[in-house]
Order: C-alpha cells, then structure tokens, then sequence
C-alpha cells in the first residue's frame, strides 16, 4: 500500500493513524505542502497511489496568504480522485477538501479546544468519540457531500463520492498522541486562551485517554479504508521517506 501524506514541514504528526495504516504495510511518504505551488506531478509520478491523506496545519485554508499552496493541494485533491485514489483529510485537511469539492472555510467565533464527544449520524465512520479537537476554523460542506457528525461549533464528518473514487474528512484529530497535543496546547496558548481552556487540564485529559484514543483510532482508521475501498494487509510493515 502506497500512502502519500500532505503535510507542513514542521508538523508531520500522522500519530494513530499512520502507525495504524503502516501495520498494514503501508509505504508512507511525506510531501511538504510548502512545496506544493512548484510541483505538478502527483498523478504521473512513481507508482500507482492507493490513498492521499491530508493531515493538520497551523495556516488556515481561507487565509489570502496562503493562496497558491491552498489550490496546488486542492488540484492534488482534484487529480486524485479523477484518477481514482481516495481522499482522507484531518482537521485543515478536511477544511481543504470542502473547498476543493465545492464547500468552503471560515473562522469560527471562538476556537473549539479540548476531548469532546461528537452527535453522530454513522458510529462507525464517525463514532462519538471522545476526540481530541484543537481548531480556529469551520468548514461549510460540500453540495453533494454527507454529514456523518457535527458538534455545536459545526460539522465533524463528511464523506463524498467524486469520479468513482471516495473521499472522507473529520474536523476532529483522530491521530493526535499526548505528546503532540500537550505541543500544540504549548505553541498555542492564544488559542487555548481564547477557549477559555486549562493548558494543563488539556494536556492530562489527552494523557489519560491514550489507551482509549488509540483504539479508537485504529478502529476509525480501519473502517474508512474499508469505506474508501483500500485493501488493508495484516502485519505489514512499511517504511516512510521524505520529500
């Protein structure tokens, strides 16, 4: 299995989820999303790709700054799917996937921080959680997309069907370990301010949820290769390289 994960440079945390996809022998290889806007050769390079995963990002997709890296991974998105690989995205990465199928992103009014359960439509590619969240912004779904889950800051799931190849997004971190969320809770404090949150509450919340959490990711993990139509192999175990 063949993963090409989207990431900032400084931020490659797949946590859960890529030690879940490399137990099935996924290769997975890192593409820096800063390098995005100079390249254009995702579909004729290298061998066939079974799934593009879109992981966090501290930028925001709507922001005019970040203009030309936002629609070089959107075409990514768009490629991919016409040419029949899959589409996972997590948190800036489901916000980009709206806007790449049609929908859009937007900045919420107050950030939403913290493990907090999610009213679920399909407790298997959305269970309620709890989930670690950790986000200023929202995203409008696309048209022809499907709610799986939402909380009161907006949705939290959806899943799409475009050139007959899938794609599904969360809102919410499934793959975030304790050591990553206690870095975020550290190099953010603004936004934890903003939520009105305990920095050190957060961190011993995501602390004593680990077992739980990476069950649960290993579960979502599964369930949405199962969805997107990716062939998962017991006991794999591929490697990772960097581009």
């Amino acid at each position: 299995m063949r993963v090409v994960v989207i990431a900032d440079e400084t931020d490659r945390e797949g946590g859960y989820v890529t030690e879940r996809l490399r137990q099935h022998g996924a290769a997975v290889e890192f593409v820096d999303r800063g390098d995005l806007p100079a390249r254009s050769d995702y579909v004729a390079e290298g061998p066939e790709v079974d799934l593009l995963l879109l992981l966090g990002s501290s930028r925001s997709a709507h922001d005019p700054r970040h203009v030309h890296a936002v629609m070089a991974e959107s075409d990514w998105v768009w490629e991919s799917l016409a040419a029949g690989t899959p589409v996972m995205g997590i948190c800036f990465g489901a916000q980009l996937m709206a806007r790449a199928l049609g929908g859009h992103s937007y900045r919420m009014a107050e950030p939403e921080v913290g493990w907090v359960r999610v009213d679920s439509t399909d407790h298997v590619l959305c269970p309620p959680g709890p989930w670690g969240q950790f986000h200023q912004d929202t995203f409008v779904p696309p048209q022809h997309a499907r709610v799986l889950g939402s909380t009161w800051y907006g949705p939290q799931c959806f899943i799409e069907e475009t050139h007959g190849a899938k794609a599904i997004a969360w809102q919410f971190h499934p793959e975030v370990v304790p050591e990553v969320y206690a870095r975020w809770v550290d190099e953010d404090a603004s936004t934890v301010r903003a939520a009105e949150a305990d920095g050190d509450g957060l961190k011993r919340e995501a602390q004593r949820l680990a077992p739980q959490a990476r069950t649960r990711a290993f579960a979502l993990t599964d369930a949405a290769l199962d969805y997107l139509g990716v062939e998962a192999v017991e006991g794999g175990g591929g490697g990772a390289s960097a581009r």
